[in-house]
């Protein structure tokens, strides 16, 4: 059972400066209990398609093509409708927990306040919720009291997390869940993530920079630059054997530690993404590519088969005639 899905999803930012596409015409599925992995530098369109998928962006931003969730077009709902599917069809994990939360609301009334709204619970139920929920996520039912600077960085993203399955949405959106943290409790965090979408069944979209960790708890990834997908499919082949020198260089990027390897040859990514604004003519990625040769600059790839499961938007994966050679670098 498919729980999301995009269709040719583009997402357009008007400013003062100029039009500035974020997402150019983007193609995602999630089944029912499974983990789509979105990986990408900062500003390739990761967080714009969060935003996309429950109309969270500015009201100028033009969004184009479809958001399916469960079955039911997201851009095309009334008002009074997305508010309804909110919290209850799909709900999203903040980045920021301290930001995300009211400083001067106790987080048990927090909570409580999105099970009253959508009409889950009365408000005494309601309560008697709020207190399961935190004990789910692995913090005691009486730190429902407490105000949001009472609790630490990885206190305060349970939190979020119970929020976000309060009203036991279809969908749950992590943006950047663990960037914040330090990396032990990073760890017990991405654990308490994973067992829970597990036993809950969930979709999820869980995003981030990081490959090391979305290879953790993703079923399948997808990785985007410049706002497309460049490569995608299941995750342990994605970031073992990656077919896109871009995601190549993504995994390279996060070194193994005692690795003798790395300490010898560290790697990394030179340069910085293109200017939205300003595109390279041919694969957007060539500027920065090591593999790059003549047709790269001409060429625009779109995401051809790269193996079982698997796409990757690279002249070096397409399919070419027997016998045939890539203008500029004799590789049939």
């Amino acid at each position: 059972m498919t729980i999301l899905t995009t269709r040719g999803l583009r997402v357009t930012y008007r400013t003062s400066g100029g039009d500035v596409p974020a997402v150019r015409g983007v193609d995602l599925t999630i089944g029912k209990g499974e983990v789509l992995g979105l990986a990408g530098e900062s500003g390739c369109g990761k967080s714009t398609i969060a935003g996309a998928i429950l109309r969270l962006l500015p009201a100028s931003t033009k969004i184009e093509g479809q958001i399916l969730l469960d079955g039911e077009d997201v851009l095309a709902m009334r008002p009074s409708r997305l508010r309804a599917v909110r919290w209850t069809g799909a709900s999203i994990i903040f980045q920021g927990a301290l930001h995300g939360l009211n400083p001067v609301q106790r987080v048990g009334d927090q909570i409580a306040e999105a099970i009253t709204v959508h009409r889950q619970a009365s408000e005494r139920e309601a309560a008697v919720r709020v207190g399961e929920l935190l004990e789910q996520v692995g913090l005691p039912s009486r730190r429902i009291a407490d105000y949001p600077h009472e609790l630490s960085g990885g206190q305060r993203q349970r939190v979020m997390i119970a929020m976000a399955l309060a009203c036991n949405p279809s969908l749950v959106i992590a943006d950047e869940p663990t960037t914040a943290l330090d990396v032990m409790v990073q760890a017990q965090v991405l654990r308490l993530l994973k067992g829970l979408q597990r036993e809950l069944g969930l979709a999820m979209l869980f995003i981030t920079h990081d490959l090391s960790v979305l290879v953790e708890v993703s079923d399948r990834l997808a990785i985007m630059y410049a706002g497309r997908i460049v490569e995608e499919g299941p995750a342990e082949g994605v970031f073992h054997d990656p077919r896109h020198p871009y995601t190549r260089a993504l995994a390279a990027a996060f070194p193994e530690i005692g690795d003798e390897r790395f300490r010898r040859r560290p790697s990394g990514l030179g340069g910085d993404p293109p200017d939205p604004q300003a595109l390279p003519a041919g694969c957007t990625f060539h500027p920065r590519c090591p593999d790059a040769f003549d047709e790269c600059r001409r060429v625009d790839p779109t995401l051809y088969p790269a193996g079982e499961g698997r796409r990757a938007a690279c002249l070096l994966v397409q399919p070419t005639p027997a016998g045939a050679e890539r203008a500029g670098d004799g590789q049939p």
